[in-house]
């Protein structure tokens, strides 16, 4: 396909980047196996217990959003790509929208199945010419513990607010794809990516289709730095010849080096990266197996970013095992809480955006938002507000993986203990308090009056359905 020129003006407004807080260095891999399979990476990012791909692309979308002046409620297109969906069959862009506040009747665009998802979700966002668009990527990749795959995978997401005349405009986009079966691949029924193994086979398949997809843009793209897919920390450099740019072009903005293979974010990470720096022309490659490449070239002033500021945390390789689920057993059975799926639902709003009720009487907030006021005990509706999501600990207790109901077992075998707290948030002077599980924190680091905010995470599974809703994390000085 040869380059197309995008004269509508099409451009990214604001960006977010997230990344989860703990990290695993490749000396502590190598101590455990006696060698480290993923060249050039230094460490790379785990996702926690209760974290999974979507609840990665609501936080790296929030960030985006914020970044701007754009609101959910404005969006007309959300388009999410992913290798690693919570199911293998499902929609999760409906979800992903609830979380937000994204419209209902917005336009939902799904890639996956190639780690071309997050350029291929970029592309089909500005082909359906609504907007203001969403774009996201997230992935949390896996292999086997002891392969190339497994030592590379990280975990990370990036989202981009699109919108007409945005201030990095996407100026041309070009792609390429040609036969090239077994560079990496996942069989049905497996959640574990793996390759051949014949790394001049690899090599050849991704030049040949880096290089085909910016060819096709002509010899003037002339980038500043160049966001390219990087299943490891070497893949990438062996395409610098036929981009016709220097290593610093590319490793100044790759993620991998520090957070290891992001998949299908790996080049939107970037991207972001790129914008956050102060690029001001900016070549983006997504490169999937089988084997085909996008090239996406964005020229004009630096969008905003928000970018993911928690401080990291070290783990050990058997943490690290414990927080993949490496290492737990079955879930206990019997004997939870069974909330059905419709139950679930119908207090959607309140466990996703943290809607509460504002009394007609005596203005009192009350959460969740359904029975009588709080307050004065008024029955009646009430008015739908949304919680800040920003809040105040009051009370904190710890809870052992042990002493958590069944349904919270099998994240609690990963996790370890946690802090469970009793939050208030604060609005127009009313404030509502609510118990909420403090996540990526030891629990003797939390304390009354420390500030958190809400993000959105796995609760537990139940009947193969998962539900999610909001927990708080620490807020930094």
């Amino acid at each position: 396909m040869s380059g197309e020129s995008q004269s509508v003006g099409v451009g990214i407004v604001g960006a977010g980047i997230y990344l989860p807080r703990y990290r695993i260095d490749a000396d502590e891999i190598r101590e455990a196996w006696g060698r480290f399979r993923a060249s050039g990476v230094r460490s790379k990012a785990v996702a926690a217990a209760d974290e999974d791909s979507l609840t990665m692309a609501a936080d790296a979308a929030t960030r985006a959003l914020n970044a701007t002046e754009v609101e959910a409620r404005e969006i007309r297109c959300l388009a999410f790509g992913t290798t690693t969906p919570p199911l293998a069959e499902e929609d999760p862009t409906p979800r992903l929208g609830e979380f937000l506040g994204v419209p209902a009747d917005a336009t939902r665009r799904f890639l996956t199945g190639s780690t071309r998802a997050g350029t291929q979700a970029l592309l089909t966002a500005v082909g359906t010419g609504a907007l203001p668009a969403l774009v996201v990527a997230a992935d949390c990749p896996r292999g086997e513990p002891d392969s190339p795959e497994g030592h590379a995978a990280g975990a990370g997401a990036a989202a981009f607010v699109l919108t007409e005349g945005g201030a990095t405009r996407l100026a041309e986009h070009a792609e390429y794809a040609v036969d090239y079966p077994g560079t990496r691949f996942r069989e049905v029924g497996s959640d574990r990516v793996e390759g051949l193994g014949v790394s001049a086979y690899d090599r050849q398949a991704f030049v040949e289709c880096v290089g085909g997809a910016v060819g096709e843009l002509g010899e003037d793209a002339d980038p500043d730095t160049v966001a390219l897919h990087a299943p490891d920390g070497k893949l990438p450099y062996r395409a610098t010849k036929v981009l016709g740019v220097d290593t610093d072009a590319i490793a100044s903005v790759t993620p991998v080096h520090e957070f290891g293979d992001l998949g299908a974010a790996s080049p939107l990470v970037a991207l972001a990266t790129a914008l956050e720096t102060g690029h001001e022309r900016i070549l983006t490659v997504g490169y999937g197996s089988g084997s085909g490449a996008d090239a996406l070239l964005f020229d004009g002033d630096s969008a905003a970013v928000e970018r993911s500021e928690a401080e990291s945390e070290q783990v050990t390789y058997a943490e690290y095992l414990r927080l993949r689920g490496e290492l737990t057993g079955d879930p206990p059975a019997g004997g939870g809480a069974a909330v059905s799926v419709p139950s679930w639902r119908r207090t959607r709003e309140a466990r996703y955006r943290l809607v509460a009720g504002q009394c007609p009487e005596c203005d009192a907030l009350t959460y969740p938002p359904e029975g009588a006021c709080r307050a004065c005990h008024t029955l009646g509706e009430f008015e739908r507000v949304a919680l800040p999501r920003r809040g105040e600990v009051e009370t904190v207790t710890t809870t052992s993986p042990g002493g958590a109901p069944p349904e919270f077992a099998q994240f609690g075998a990963q996790g370890g203990d946690f802090a469970v707290a009793i939050v208030a948030f604060e609005r127009d002077g009313q404030r509502v308090s609510m118990p909420v599980q403090v996540v990526d924190t030891a629990p003797e680091a939390v304390a009354a009056g420390d500030t958190v905010e809400a993000t959105i995470r796995r609760i537990y599974t139940q009947e193969g359905v998962t539900r999610y809703g909001t927990k708080v994390r620490l807020v930094g000085e």
